[in-house]
């Protein structure tokens, strides 16, 4: 019998994204955290606004992250290739917003 566990057409790719993927949650909410504690930024999503600062505000990044990678790898075991695609431009998304971020503490540092 065939393992469902990982679909054929995404295969490791797909596992690497969603590592990828939380990796630049995480390093967003690290950034965010110590550029908004320096008064050098601000965070843009209006429900976290109240919690950036507080030791909860990282506990909300990793646990929405996480919550988010479940619900791709739930999409990944009917629709293999839409959640590959999908967790692409997750990937892409994050990597820029934390390119962003780095560069706002570097160019604001300097």
């Amino acid at each position: 019998m065939v393992d469902q566990a990982v679909p054929r057409a995404s295969g490791r790719k797909f596992y690497y994204l969603v590592g990828a993927f939380m990796f630049f949650q995480i390093a967003d909410g690290l950034l965010t955290h110590f550029l908004v504690r320096g008064g050098l930024g601000y965070e843009g999503n209006p429900f976290l606004v109240p919690y950036v600062g507080q030791n909860i505000f990282l506990a909300l990044k990793v646990g929405g992250a996480a919550f988010c990678a479940l619900v791709l790898w739930d999409i990944s075991r009917r629709y293999p290739k839409l959640a590959l695609i999908a967790t692409s431009c997750f990937v892409v998304l994050g990597a820029a917003i934390v390119l962003w971020n780095a560069s706002l503490f570097f160019w604001v540092k300097i």
